[in-house]
Protein backbone atom coordinates (compact mmCIF):
# COMPACT_ATOMS: atom_id res chain seq x y z
CA UNK A 1 0.00 0.00 0.00
CA UNK A 2 2.51 2.09 0.58
CA UNK A 3 4.57 1.43 -2.58
CA UNK A 4 1.19 2.25 -4.41
CA UNK A 5 1.11 5.57 -2.53
CA UNK A 6 4.27 6.65 -3.02
CA UNK A 7 4.57 5.66 -6.94
CA UNK A 8 1.33 7.50 -7.73
CA UNK A 9 3.06 10.86 -5.60
CA UNK A 10 5.90 9.73 -7.65
CA UNK A 11 3.72 10.28 -11.21
CA UNK A 12 2.14 13.37 -9.92
CA UNK A 13 5.22 15.42 -9.45
CA UNK A 14 6.50 13.71 -12.47
CA UNK A 15 3.38 15.05 -14.40
CA UNK A 16 3.13 18.79 -12.78
CA UNK A 17 7.08 19.20 -13.64
CA UNK A 18 6.04 18.36 -17.27
CA UNK A 19 3.33 21.10 -17.08
CA UNK A 20 4.14 23.55 -14.51
CA UNK A 21 1.81 26.47 -12.97
CA UNK A 22 2.10 29.68 -15.84
CA UNK A 23 -0.24 31.78 -13.48
CA UNK A 24 -2.32 32.07 -10.86
CA UNK A 25 -6.05 33.09 -10.73
CA UNK A 26 -7.84 34.13 -7.58
CA UNK A 27 -5.60 31.30 -5.70
CA UNK A 28 -6.39 28.80 -8.76
CA UNK A 29 -3.17 27.57 -11.06
CA UNK A 30 -3.20 27.92 -14.36
CA UNK A 31 -1.12 25.38 -16.03
CA UNK A 32 1.68 26.39 -19.06
CA UNK A 33 -0.56 23.51 -21.28
CA UNK A 34 -4.10 25.47 -20.88
CA UNK A 35 -2.51 28.57 -21.78
CA UNK A 36 -0.22 26.98 -24.48
CA UNK A 37 -3.49 25.43 -26.23
CA UNK A 38 -5.34 28.99 -26.20
CA UNK A 39 -2.79 31.09 -27.65
CA UNK A 40 -2.22 28.32 -30.32
CA UNK A 41 -5.42 28.08 -31.12
CA UNK A 42 -6.12 31.91 -31.10
CA UNK A 43 -3.28 32.86 -32.91
CA UNK A 44 -2.48 29.88 -35.89
CA UNK A 45 -4.15 29.26 -39.18
CA UNK A 46 -5.92 31.98 -40.84
CA UNK A 47 -6.03 34.56 -38.03
CA UNK A 48 -5.06 37.73 -39.24
CA UNK A 49 -3.60 39.74 -36.24
CA UNK A 50 -2.04 37.05 -34.31
CA UNK A 51 -0.51 37.92 -31.38
CA UNK A 52 2.87 37.75 -29.38
CA UNK A 53 2.85 36.04 -26.60
CA UNK A 54 3.39 39.11 -24.71
CA UNK A 55 -0.12 39.96 -26.12
CA UNK A 56 -2.11 37.61 -25.49
CA UNK A 57 -1.16 37.63 -21.83
CA UNK A 58 -2.83 39.69 -20.71
CA UNK A 59 -6.11 38.97 -22.90
CA UNK A 60 -6.01 35.61 -21.60
CA UNK A 61 -5.49 36.95 -18.15
CA UNK A 62 -8.70 39.26 -18.28
CA UNK A 63 -10.74 35.97 -19.88
CA UNK A 64 -9.48 33.77 -16.85
CA UNK A 65 -10.43 36.73 -14.56
CA UNK A 66 -14.38 37.16 -16.30
CA UNK A 67 -15.01 33.09 -15.64
CA UNK A 68 -13.78 33.19 -12.44
CA UNK A 69 -16.48 35.58 -12.06
CA UNK A 70 -18.64 33.92 -13.39
CA UNK A 71 -17.94 31.14 -10.85
CA UNK A 72 -17.94 33.35 -8.59
CA UNK A 73 -21.51 34.70 -9.40
CA UNK A 74 -22.29 30.51 -9.55
CA UNK A 75 -23.37 30.78 -12.94
CA UNK A 76 -22.02 27.10 -13.53
CA UNK A 77 -25.26 25.69 -11.39
CA UNK A 78 -28.19 27.26 -13.41
CA UNK A 79 -29.94 24.54 -15.12
CA UNK A 80 -29.55 25.92 -18.59
CA UNK A 81 -25.78 26.22 -18.27
CA UNK A 82 -25.47 22.84 -16.74
CA UNK A 83 -27.93 21.39 -19.58
CA UNK A 84 -25.86 23.14 -22.38
CA UNK A 85 -22.60 22.08 -20.65
CA UNK A 86 -23.52 18.16 -20.12
CA UNK A 87 -24.74 17.97 -23.91
CA UNK A 88 -22.16 19.19 -25.70
CA UNK A 89 -19.83 17.04 -23.07
CA UNK A 90 -21.84 14.35 -23.68
CA UNK A 91 -21.31 14.40 -27.23
CA UNK A 92 -17.96 14.18 -27.44
CA UNK A 93 -17.99 11.12 -25.61
CA UNK A 94 -20.50 8.76 -27.25
CA UNK A 95 -18.84 8.42 -29.95
CA UNK A 96 -15.38 7.15 -27.94
CA UNK A 97 -18.32 4.31 -26.57
CA UNK A 98 -19.04 2.67 -29.48
CA UNK A 99 -16.80 0.21 -30.84
CA UNK A 100 -17.26 -1.76 -34.14
CA UNK A 101 -18.52 -4.66 -32.72
CA UNK A 102 -21.34 -2.92 -31.12
CA UNK A 103 -22.52 -1.50 -34.85
CA UNK A 104 -22.38 -4.86 -36.40
CA UNK A 105 -24.99 -5.87 -33.88
CA UNK A 106 -26.67 -3.07 -34.10
CA UNK A 107 -26.69 -3.45 -37.60
CA UNK A 108 -27.95 -6.84 -37.45
CA UNK A 109 -30.84 -6.06 -35.21
CA UNK A 110 -31.95 -3.75 -37.94
CA UNK A 111 -31.25 -6.37 -41.04
CA UNK A 112 -33.62 -8.99 -38.73
CA UNK A 113 -36.19 -6.22 -38.05
CA UNK A 114 -36.77 -5.67 -41.38
CA UNK A 115 -36.57 -8.87 -42.69
CA UNK A 116 -39.66 -9.89 -40.02
CA UNK A 117 -41.43 -7.47 -41.44
CA UNK A 118 -40.26 -7.97 -45.33
CA UNK A 119 -41.23 -11.99 -44.86
CA UNK A 120 -40.09 -14.63 -47.59
CA UNK A 121 -42.14 -12.68 -50.79
CA UNK A 122 -39.09 -10.37 -50.81
CA UNK A 123 -39.71 -6.82 -52.28
CA UNK A 124 -41.94 -5.85 -55.03
CA UNK A 125 -41.25 -2.42 -57.38
CA UNK A 126 -45.04 -1.72 -58.53
CA UNK A 127 -46.16 1.23 -60.81
CA UNK A 128 -49.75 2.40 -61.06
CA UNK A 129 -52.24 4.22 -62.51
CA UNK A 130 -54.82 5.76 -60.65
CA UNK A 131 -58.39 6.45 -61.15
CA UNK A 132 -59.77 7.86 -57.91
CA UNK A 133 -63.10 7.50 -56.72
CA UNK A 134 -64.93 9.76 -53.65
CA UNK A 135 -66.07 8.22 -50.75
CA UNK A 136 -69.56 7.39 -51.18
CA UNK A 137 -69.79 7.70 -54.50
CA UNK A 138 -72.68 7.07 -56.52
CA UNK A 139 -73.27 4.23 -58.93
CA UNK A 140 -72.94 6.97 -62.05
CA UNK A 141 -69.92 8.50 -60.37
CA UNK A 142 -68.20 4.83 -60.14
CA UNK A 143 -69.26 3.37 -63.63
CA UNK A 144 -67.84 6.94 -64.70
CA UNK A 145 -64.06 6.05 -63.05
CA UNK A 146 -64.96 2.00 -63.88
CA UNK A 147 -65.34 3.60 -68.19
CA UNK A 148 -62.00 5.66 -67.52
CA UNK A 149 -59.65 3.09 -66.08
CA UNK A 150 -60.65 0.29 -69.08
CA UNK A 151 -60.37 2.84 -71.68
CA UNK A 152 -56.52 3.54 -70.33
CA UNK A 153 -55.97 -0.18 -70.08
CA UNK A 154 -57.09 -0.73 -73.79
CA UNK A 155 -55.07 1.90 -74.89
CA UNK A 156 -52.19 0.19 -73.23
CA UNK A 157 -52.75 -2.92 -74.31
CA UNK A 158 -53.71 -2.00 -78.26
CA UNK A 159 -50.65 0.05 -78.09
CA UNK A 160 -48.16 -0.46 -81.40
CA UNK A 161 -45.14 -1.44 -79.61
CA UNK A 162 -44.06 -2.33 -75.76
CA UNK A 163 -46.80 -1.92 -73.43
CA UNK A 164 -44.67 -0.97 -70.84
CA UNK A 165 -44.15 2.32 -72.97
CA UNK A 166 -47.51 3.34 -72.93
CA UNK A 167 -48.13 2.49 -69.97
CA UNK A 168 -45.26 4.96 -68.69
CA UNK A 169 -46.38 7.86 -71.15
CA UNK A 170 -50.34 6.79 -69.44
CA UNK A 171 -49.72 7.56 -65.78
CA UNK A 172 -48.05 10.92 -66.69
CA UNK A 173 -50.70 12.01 -68.36
CA UNK A 174 -53.82 10.09 -66.59
CA UNK A 175 -53.46 9.02 -63.11
CA UNK A 176 -54.54 10.87 -60.26
CA UNK A 177 -51.74 9.92 -58.23
CA UNK A 178 -49.70 13.14 -59.14
CA UNK A 179 -46.62 12.20 -57.26
CA UNK A 180 -46.11 8.73 -58.76
CA UNK A 181 -47.18 9.85 -61.96
CA UNK A 182 -43.96 12.36 -62.52
CA UNK A 183 -41.93 9.11 -62.23
CA UNK A 184 -44.33 6.72 -64.40
CA UNK A 185 -46.63 5.66 -62.06
CA UNK A 186 -43.89 3.90 -60.14
CA UNK A 187 -44.34 3.81 -56.00
CA UNK A 188 -40.84 2.86 -55.23
CA UNK A 189 -39.76 -0.49 -53.83
CA UNK A 190 -42.27 -2.42 -51.34
CA UNK A 191 -43.23 -5.67 -49.31
CA UNK A 192 -46.23 -7.36 -48.75
CA UNK A 193 -48.30 -5.11 -46.31
CA UNK A 194 -47.42 -2.05 -46.56
CA UNK A 195 -50.48 -1.06 -48.94
CA UNK A 196 -54.28 -2.17 -49.71
CA UNK A 197 -54.42 -6.07 -49.62
CA UNK A 198 -55.79 -5.55 -53.39
CA UNK A 199 -52.01 -4.16 -54.16
CA UNK A 200 -50.88 -6.98 -52.22
CA UNK A 201 -53.00 -9.55 -54.56
CA UNK A 202 -51.64 -7.91 -57.66
CA UNK A 203 -48.38 -8.13 -56.52
CA UNK A 204 -47.86 -11.50 -55.74
CA UNK A 205 -49.69 -12.88 -58.41
CA UNK A 206 -48.05 -10.88 -61.45
CA UNK A 207 -44.63 -11.25 -63.02
CA UNK A 208 -41.55 -8.98 -63.46
CA UNK A 209 -42.74 -6.66 -66.57
CA UNK A 210 -46.26 -8.23 -66.32
CA UNK A 211 -49.09 -5.50 -66.57
CA UNK A 212 -52.32 -6.24 -64.60
CA UNK A 213 -56.24 -6.03 -65.85
CA UNK A 214 -58.11 -2.94 -63.93
CA UNK A 215 -58.29 -3.62 -60.17
CA UNK A 216 -60.71 -1.73 -57.67
CA UNK A 217 -59.41 -1.12 -53.84
CA UNK A 218 -61.47 1.16 -51.71
CA UNK A 219 -59.59 4.33 -52.81
CA UNK A 220 -60.74 3.82 -56.87
CA UNK A 221 -59.24 1.89 -59.75
CA UNK A 222 -55.61 1.04 -60.38
CA UNK A 223 -53.90 -0.95 -63.16
CA UNK A 224 -50.21 -2.32 -62.09
CA UNK A 225 -47.27 -2.88 -63.57
CA UNK A 226 -44.68 -4.89 -61.16
CA UNK A 227 -41.35 -3.38 -62.36
CA UNK A 228 -39.10 -5.26 -60.93
CA UNK A 229 -38.96 -7.83 -57.72
CA UNK A 230 -36.17 -9.44 -55.62
CA UNK A 231 -35.71 -11.92 -52.68
CA UNK A 232 -34.64 -10.18 -49.46
CA UNK A 233 -30.90 -10.00 -49.61
CA UNK A 234 -28.46 -11.37 -47.10
CA UNK A 235 -27.00 -9.37 -44.56
CA UNK A 236 -23.54 -9.55 -46.34
CA UNK A 237 -25.09 -7.68 -49.40
CA UNK A 238 -26.87 -5.51 -47.46
CA UNK A 239 -24.82 -4.16 -44.36
CA UNK A 240 -22.68 -1.76 -46.04
CA UNK A 241 -26.20 0.37 -47.22
CA UNK A 242 -27.11 -0.24 -43.28
CA UNK A 243 -23.80 1.08 -42.15
CA UNK A 244 -24.41 3.81 -44.38
CA UNK A 245 -27.90 4.51 -42.58
CA UNK A 246 -26.21 4.08 -39.61
CA UNK A 247 -23.63 7.44 -40.07
CA UNK A 248 -26.04 9.48 -42.11
CA UNK A 249 -28.73 9.52 -39.56
CA UNK A 250 -26.02 9.64 -36.37
CA UNK A 251 -27.38 6.68 -35.52
CA UNK A 252 -24.22 6.23 -33.52
CA UNK A 253 -26.07 8.52 -30.66
CA UNK A 254 -28.52 5.87 -30.22
CA UNK A 255 -26.43 3.02 -29.96
CA UNK A 256 -24.05 4.87 -27.28
CA UNK A 257 -27.24 5.59 -25.25
CA UNK A 258 -28.45 2.03 -25.56
CA UNK A 259 -25.19 0.91 -24.43
CA UNK A 260 -25.24 3.22 -21.50
CA UNK A 261 -28.44 2.20 -20.43
CA UNK A 262 -27.08 -1.27 -20.37
CA UNK A 263 -24.49 -0.38 -18.02
CA UNK A 264 -26.16 1.45 -16.10
CA UNK A 265 -29.05 -1.12 -15.76
CA UNK A 266 -26.04 -3.63 -15.12
CA UNK A 267 -25.00 -1.72 -12.27
CA UNK A 268 -27.22 -2.13 -10.25
CA UNK A 269 -27.92 0.93 -8.67
CA UNK A 270 -24.30 1.85 -8.55
CA UNK A 271 -24.47 4.37 -11.29
CA UNK A 272 -26.92 6.44 -12.56
CA UNK A 273 -26.45 7.92 -16.13
CA UNK A 274 -24.97 11.12 -15.38
CA UNK A 275 -22.67 9.54 -12.95
CA UNK A 276 -21.51 7.51 -15.34
CA UNK A 277 -21.05 9.72 -17.91
CA UNK A 278 -19.00 11.89 -14.93
CA UNK A 279 -16.83 8.71 -15.04
CA UNK A 280 -16.37 8.77 -18.29
CA UNK A 281 -15.69 12.24 -19.18
CA UNK A 282 -13.02 12.02 -16.48
CA UNK A 283 -11.25 9.27 -17.37
CA UNK A 284 -10.81 10.76 -20.81
CA UNK A 285 -9.59 14.15 -19.66
CA UNK A 286 -6.92 12.30 -17.57
CA UNK A 287 -5.75 10.39 -20.44
CA UNK A 288 -6.34 12.58 -23.44
CA UNK A 289 -5.19 16.64 -23.04
CA UNK A 290 -6.64 17.72 -25.90
CA UNK A 291 -9.84 16.12 -24.89
CA UNK A 292 -9.44 18.09 -21.58
CA UNK A 293 -8.56 21.53 -23.22
CA UNK A 294 -11.44 21.21 -25.27
CA UNK A 295 -13.92 20.43 -22.47
CA UNK A 296 -12.95 23.44 -20.64
CA UNK A 297 -12.76 25.54 -23.01
CA UNK A 298 -16.67 24.71 -23.97
CA UNK A 299 -17.05 25.06 -20.11
CA UNK A 300 -15.49 28.36 -19.69
CA UNK A 301 -16.77 29.60 -22.64
CA UNK A 302 -20.76 29.14 -21.75
CA UNK A 303 -19.63 30.58 -18.33
CA UNK A 304 -17.81 33.81 -20.45
CA UNK A 305 -21.52 34.21 -22.57
CA UNK A 306 -23.55 34.03 -19.63
CA UNK A 307 -21.42 36.62 -17.79
CA UNK A 308 -20.81 38.90 -20.28
CA UNK A 309 -24.76 39.30 -21.24
CA UNK A 310 -24.96 40.40 -18.22
CA UNK A 311 -22.14 42.64 -17.71
CA UNK A 312 -22.02 43.81 -21.29
CA UNK A 313 -24.28 42.61 -23.97
CA UNK A 314 -27.62 42.80 -22.18
CA UNK A 315 -26.65 45.97 -20.30
CA UNK A 316 -27.44 47.91 -23.79
CA UNK A 317 -31.45 46.27 -24.34
CA UNK A 318 -32.00 47.31 -21.05
CA UNK A 319 -30.55 50.46 -20.29
CA UNK A 320 -31.61 52.39 -23.37
CA UNK A 321 -31.53 55.69 -21.43
CA UNK A 322 -27.87 55.27 -20.29
CA UNK A 323 -27.28 54.73 -24.08
CA UNK A 324 -28.76 58.11 -24.80
CA UNK A 325 -27.14 59.57 -22.31
CA UNK A 326 -23.52 58.30 -23.42
CA UNK A 327 -24.51 59.33 -26.87
CA UNK A 328 -25.29 62.77 -25.69
CA UNK A 329 -21.69 63.15 -23.71
CA UNK A 330 -19.74 61.46 -26.47
CA UNK A 331 -21.90 63.51 -29.61
CA UNK A 332 -19.02 64.64 -31.27
CA UNK A 333 -17.42 61.50 -31.75
CA UNK A 334 -19.55 60.78 -34.21
CA UNK A 335 -19.63 63.87 -36.23
CA UNK A 336 -19.10 63.13 -39.94
CA UNK A 337 -16.45 64.37 -42.57
CA UNK A 338 -19.27 65.12 -45.23
CA UNK A 339 -22.08 65.00 -45.20
CA UNK A 340 -24.67 62.28 -44.92
CA UNK A 341 -28.48 62.34 -46.33
CA UNK A 342 -30.69 60.63 -44.26
CA UNK A 343 -33.80 59.01 -45.96
CA UNK A 344 -35.14 56.81 -48.54
CA UNK A 345 -34.27 56.30 -52.45
CA UNK A 346 -36.60 54.43 -54.31
CA UNK A 347 -38.30 53.14 -57.92
CA UNK A 348 -42.25 53.25 -58.35
CA UNK A 349 -44.11 51.49 -61.29
CA UNK A 350 -46.12 54.14 -61.69
CA UNK A 351 -45.41 57.95 -61.87
CA UNK A 352 -48.14 59.32 -59.68
CA UNK A 353 -46.66 57.06 -56.78
CA UNK A 354 -43.47 59.53 -56.71
CA UNK A 355 -44.94 62.13 -54.96
CA UNK A 356 -47.75 59.87 -52.86
CA UNK A 357 -44.63 58.39 -51.19
CA UNK A 358 -43.21 62.06 -50.24
CA UNK A 359 -46.66 63.25 -49.14
CA UNK A 360 -46.99 59.75 -46.98
CA UNK A 361 -43.98 60.62 -45.10
CA UNK A 362 -44.32 63.89 -44.08
CA UNK A 363 -44.89 65.04 -40.94
CA UNK A 364 -44.50 60.95 -40.01
CA UNK A 365 -41.42 60.41 -38.03
CA UNK A 366 -38.21 58.71 -39.67
CA UNK A 367 -38.40 54.96 -37.83
CA UNK A 368 -41.72 53.93 -38.79
CA UNK A 369 -41.23 55.36 -42.29
CA UNK A 370 -40.86 51.48 -43.88
CA UNK A 371 -44.06 50.63 -41.77
CA UNK A 372 -45.97 53.35 -43.20
CA UNK A 373 -44.83 52.86 -46.99
CA UNK A 374 -45.52 49.29 -46.66
CA UNK A 375 -49.13 49.53 -45.32
CA UNK A 376 -49.90 52.39 -48.23
CA UNK A 377 -48.07 50.73 -51.38
CA UNK A 378 -46.84 47.30 -50.92
CA UNK A 379 -49.73 45.91 -48.71
CA UNK A 380 -50.80 43.41 -51.00
CA UNK A 381 -49.36 40.95 -53.60
CA UNK A 382 -48.87 43.57 -55.86
CA UNK A 383 -45.52 46.06 -55.35
CA UNK A 384 -45.92 49.63 -56.29
CA UNK A 385 -42.35 50.94 -55.10
CA UNK A 386 -39.51 49.17 -54.16
CA UNK A 387 -37.19 51.23 -51.25
CA UNK A 388 -33.75 51.44 -49.60
CA UNK A 389 -34.05 53.34 -46.69
CA UNK A 390 -30.90 54.28 -44.39
CA UNK A 391 -28.37 57.29 -44.21
CA UNK A 392 -25.86 57.44 -47.03
CA UNK A 393 -22.56 58.91 -47.75
CA UNK A 394 -21.40 59.50 -50.82
CA UNK A 395 -21.01 56.39 -53.04
CA UNK A 396 -23.84 54.29 -51.63
CA UNK A 397 -26.29 54.69 -53.67
CA UNK A 398 -27.03 56.25 -57.81
CA UNK A 399 -29.75 57.89 -56.66
CA UNK A 400 -28.92 59.52 -53.42
CA UNK A 401 -25.56 60.34 -55.27
CA UNK A 402 -27.60 62.02 -58.39
CA UNK A 403 -30.50 63.84 -56.61
CA UNK A 404 -28.66 64.97 -53.58
CA UNK A 405 -24.91 65.54 -54.27
CA UNK A 406 -25.55 66.40 -57.31
CA UNK A 407 -23.10 63.65 -58.62
CA UNK A 408 -24.48 63.98 -62.89
CA UNK A 409 -22.73 60.97 -63.89
CA UNK A 410 -23.60 58.76 -60.61
CA UNK A 411 -24.26 55.43 -62.09
CA UNK A 412 -28.50 54.48 -61.64
CA UNK A 413 -29.19 50.53 -61.78
CA UNK A 414 -32.34 50.21 -63.90
CA UNK A 415 -35.49 48.27 -62.82
CA UNK A 416 -37.41 47.77 -66.04
CA UNK A 417 -40.74 46.93 -64.07
CA UNK A 418 -39.99 50.09 -61.90
CA UNK A 419 -39.37 53.18 -64.48
CA UNK A 420 -39.58 55.97 -61.87
CA UNK A 421 -37.10 56.76 -59.18
CA UNK A 422 -36.39 59.33 -57.02
CA UNK A 423 -35.21 60.30 -53.14
CA UNK A 424 -37.08 61.69 -50.16
CA UNK A 425 -35.30 62.96 -47.36
CA UNK A 426 -33.06 65.47 -45.49
CA UNK A 427 -29.05 66.08 -45.78
CA UNK A 428 -27.26 66.41 -42.43
CA UNK A 429 -24.07 68.21 -43.21
CA UNK A 430 -22.11 68.14 -39.90
CA UNK A 431 -23.35 64.69 -37.98
CA UNK A 432 -26.12 62.69 -36.51
CA UNK A 433 -29.38 64.21 -35.44
CA UNK A 434 -30.37 61.80 -32.99
CA UNK A 435 -28.64 58.61 -31.46
CA UNK A 436 -30.24 56.35 -34.28
CA UNK A 437 -28.72 57.63 -36.63
CA UNK A 438 -25.29 56.06 -35.32
CA UNK A 439 -26.80 53.86 -32.93
CA UNK A 440 -24.92 50.54 -34.29
CA UNK A 441 -21.88 52.52 -33.83
CA UNK A 442 -22.44 53.89 -30.24
CA UNK A 443 -23.80 50.73 -28.97
CA UNK A 444 -20.56 49.09 -29.97
CA UNK A 445 -18.41 52.20 -28.10
CA UNK A 446 -21.30 52.09 -24.78
CA UNK A 447 -19.99 48.50 -24.47
CA UNK A 448 -16.69 48.60 -25.23
CA UNK A 449 -17.13 51.26 -21.78
CA UNK A 450 -18.27 49.01 -20.11
CA UNK A 451 -16.32 45.91 -21.18
CA UNK A 452 -13.26 48.19 -19.81
CA UNK A 453 -14.56 49.62 -16.26
CA UNK A 454 -15.85 45.52 -15.92
CA UNK A 455 -12.60 44.35 -16.55
CA UNK A 456 -11.21 46.57 -14.42
CA UNK A 457 -13.31 46.08 -11.44
CA UNK A 458 -11.99 42.46 -12.02
CA UNK A 459 -9.01 43.63 -11.84
CA UNK A 460 -8.84 45.17 -8.44
CA UNK A 461 -11.16 42.40 -7.15
CA UNK A 462 -9.41 38.94 -7.91
CA UNK A 463 -5.84 38.74 -7.32
CA UNK A 464 -3.27 37.32 -9.75
CA UNK A 465 0.62 36.38 -10.75
CA UNK A 466 2.65 35.35 -13.37
CA UNK A 467 5.06 32.65 -13.09
CA UNK A 468 7.66 35.04 -15.88
CA UNK A 469 10.07 31.95 -15.51
CA UNK A 470 7.57 29.49 -16.89
CA UNK A 471 6.67 32.00 -19.33
CA UNK A 472 10.19 32.69 -20.59
CA UNK A 473 9.57 28.45 -21.67
CA UNK A 474 7.29 29.21 -24.12
CA UNK A 475 9.14 32.74 -25.91
CA UNK A 476 12.28 30.34 -26.25
CA UNK A 477 10.30 27.61 -28.15
CA UNK A 478 9.33 29.67 -30.67
CA UNK A 479 5.83 30.72 -29.31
Amino acid sequence: MLAASLLFAAGAAFAQSNDPVIMTINGKPIYKSEFEYSYNKNNSGNVIDKKSIDEYLPMFINYKLKVEDALARQLDTLSSFKREYLMYRDQQIKPTLVNDDDVKKFALKMYNSTKERVGDDGWFLPAHIYVRVKQKASKEEIAVAKQRIDSIYNEIINFKGDPKDAFVRLANECSDDTRSAKRGGVLGWLYKGQLMKEFDDQMLKLKEGEISKPFQSPAGFHIMLLAKKRPFETFDEAKQGIYDYIEVKNIRDNIADEKIDSIVKASDGTYTKEQLMDKYAADMQNKDPEFKNLIREYHDGLLLFEVSNREVWGSVGTNKKALKKFFKKNKKRYAWDEPRFKGIAYYAKDEADIEAVKKSLKKVSFDVWAGVLRKSFNNDSILRIRVEKGIFKKGDNGLVDRYEFGIQDAKIDSMKRYPYASTYGKILKKGPECMEDVKAQVTADYQDMLHEKWVARLREKYTFSVNKDVLATLKENGK
